[in-house]
């Protein structure tokens, strides 16, 4: 639902896009690789995306000042629970353009069926962007020759050493967590320290989890030991108020575990322990790996790269 707050939020992340300095024809580096031969890496703008998201408005808002920005051309299709929000939106951009770029800049596909017709134009689209399921992704990849980048699954982990102050776990587990369950930075599997089981400081985390209305499924170990119901997969991706927990012994189990189930989207550390951070932070393959701070910190706007 698109309240208050939130549009204003969006009108911020917004200005903060548009503040920023254009990336368009800057020249990441030059070369003289030969007498008078001079060769010059720029930023230039992809061409024409096409971008398939879930049902989120704000998404396309987000989206939409990202393409401007970059100098491309745009077509967006939004789920249909968000429809007339969505063309709402679409209006209020496209009349913010100026003709001089031309209001056709960015496109609406407001029909399922028009994205088969579009996948066949290699030749006028230059990149497809799937945001949704696992399922969404392969079948755009199947049905079209244009390039797709696709990245579905946020199975992110939080893994607590062993050295871990678990006051600071606590926090971290609980923000990553409970802040925002449907986003794809959101902790959906917990790998604790074998050594913690029936701690004080674990016990208490559990509660705290409980008490927000978390439901915890146990991997093999943990179902033994916490008697929590059994989690039919270690590749599951909740999206919502529940989340996997396992016992593991040590942090190289830890990072075996992230690498064989994860999505090598974000995942995280908590531990006091210098080696063991850096051994988690060296090997774990993930676009983020955090030490000490919440999986929900992966951000375009929190890394200070607008939306």
């Amino acid at each position: 639902t698109l309240k208050a707050g939130k549009i204003t939020s969006l009108a911020e992340s917004i200005r903060a896009i548009a503040d920023m300095e254009d990336p368009i024809s800057h020249t990441l580096k030059k070369t003289e690789v030969a007498k008078d031969l001079v060769f010059e890496k720029m930023y230039c703008p992809l061409g024409v995306l096409l971008i398939i998201f879930e049902s989120r408005p704000d998404a396309l808002v987000q989206i939409a000042a990202l393409a401007i920005r970059s100098g491309n051309g745009l077509l967006l299709k939004g789920g249909k629970e968000a429809m007339r929000s969505n063309t709402i939106l679409h209006k209020v951009v496209t009349s913010v353009i100026p003709d001089v770029v031309g209001k056709k800049l960015i496109g609406l596909v407001k029909s399922k069926d028009e994205i088969a017709d579009l996948l066949k134009l290699d030749d006028v689209i230059d990149l497809v962007i799937p945001r949704g399921s696992n399922r969404l992704v392969s079948q755009i990849k199947a049905q079209t020759k244009i390039p797709v980048l696709g990245h579905a699954d946020g199975i992110c982990h939080v893994y607590i050493d062993k050295s871990a102050d678990m006051d600071m776990a606590k926090r971290i587990v609980l923000d990553a967590k409970v802040d925002y369950p449907a986003a794809c930075n959101a902790m959906e599997t917990l790998l604790v320290h074998k050594d913690l089981n029936k701690t004080e400081g674990l016990d208490d985390l559990l509660m705290e989890l409980a008490k927000e209305g978390v439901v915890i499924y146990g991997g093999p170990v943990a179902h033994d030991t916490l008697k929590v119901p059994k989690v039919d997969s270690f590749h599951h991706e909740y999206s919502s108020m529940a989340c996997t927990l396992e016992f593991v012994d040590d942090v190289q189990s830890a990072i075996d575990h992230i690498n064989r189930y994860g999505s090598a989207h974000t995942d995280c550390i908590i531990t006091t322990d210098t080696k063991s951070a850096d051994t988690f932070l060296q090997q774990v393959d993930s676009a983020a790996v955090f030490h000490n701070a919440s999986t929900r910190f992966c951000d375009g706007t929190r890394f200070g790269l607008g939306a």
